[in-house]
């Protein structure tokens, strides 16, 4: 695991956006996952340029715990960009960027109004698009005769393992997907199955979906 690199984290699953009107007022709220800060100005870009007729374009994004940003965008201050910001916290996201469109009715709402308006815009937004866990895995390949396959197959279905795909040549290829804190008992495990005839190799670590 690189440094910085987290073990697992909250995010949402897809991109999704919602409507909601207070007092006339139309509040269009879009959440999405992002990578990196690269992407989350990008998203912006993209819903400020479509609606780039709207009263303002608020926004906030949290990448992780180090990189966070939010703006007003013309609002009052700390009425839209905080709240939604503190939308994202109060789920405990992180990788995810949200825009909040309004489209001004023609009535005031007040400081109070408006971060509850843009809260509560952000917070379906985000639920609408699903929350889910992202967790570091480690792929393990693991090649052996086919004389081990039925063991293996056995041991890992039993224990509800997350695998890849195989491959089948002369020796077969398993692709084993444990965590990284379960990559090391597993490789024990696998070793001791083959009674040390698998030439088991690590992979990139990559994130899987839960």
């Amino acid at each position: 695991m690189s440094a910085g690199q987290q073990v697992n984290f909250r995010t949402v699953k897809a991109a999704a956006s919602v409507e909601t009107s207070v007092k006339k007022s139309r509040f269009i709220a879009y959440a999405k996952p992002v990578s990196d800060e690269g992407q989350a100005l990008a998203f912006l870009h993209e819903v400020s340029k479509r609606h780039y007729d709207a009263s303002h374009n608020c926004y906030a994004y949290v990448i992780d715990e180090w990189t966070q940003k939010q703006s007003d965008d013309g609002e009052p201050s700390g009425t839209a960009g905080k709240p939604i910001l503190e939308a994202i916290k109060q789920q405990q996201l992180q990788q995810v960027a949200v825009v909040v469109t309004r489209y001004f009715g023609g009535t005031m709402l007040g400081a109070g109004g408006l971060i509850r308006a843009y809260a509560e815009a952000a917070t379906l937004a985000l639920r609408t698009a699903g929350i889910v866990e992202q967790r570091l895995h480690l792929p393990l390949y693991v090649e052996i005769d086919y004389h081990w396959l039925g063991k293996l197959e056995h041991e890992i279905k039993a224990r509800a393992w997350l695998t890849g795909e195989a491959a089948y040549a002369e020796r077969v290829t398993l692709c084993l997907l444990p965590t990284v804190e379960e990559a090391a008992a597993m490789h024990s495990l696998l070793t001791e199955w083959t009674q040390a005839q698998a030439v088991i190799s690590e992979g990139s670590e990559i994130y899987v979906q839960s």
